[in-house]
């Protein structure tokens, strides 16, 4: 009865857990789709280690992708309103299986 008190209607009261909080660091995400919905994988590339595992993986369908996609762009903007531009290379995405440093050793 209490969140009905403390929602207003059309407004959606949200939890964030502990745990879900901390969040899971990715620095590849690999975007795959099909007629009804859209996978993000999102993968965690180690220095020095060849394999690697999808850290979380998200669905969505084709509207929800592309109001992510919405989203995502006006935050870019608003973060490079606020922080200068984000530098992206011409050359694609690079996936470094070292980055630069020795192989890592057992």
């Amino acid at each position: 009865m209490e969140n009905k008190k403390n929602t207003n209607a059309g407004q959606i009261n949200i939890e964030l857990d502990d745990v879900t909080a901390q969040g899971v660091y990715s620095n590849l995400a690999v975007i795959t789709h099909s007629s009804s919905e859209f996978v993000l994988d999102f993968v965690r590339i180690m220095p020095g280690v060849p394999k690697a595992k999808v850290k979380s993986r998200i669905i969505l369908t084709p509207e929800h992708a592309k109001r992510l996609l919405f989203a995502l762009k006006e935050n870019v903007t608003k973060f490079e309103s606020q922080f200068g531009n984000v530098k992206v290379t011409d050359q694609g995405p690079i996936i470094p299986m070292n980055f630069g440093g020795p192989p890592a050793e057992a």
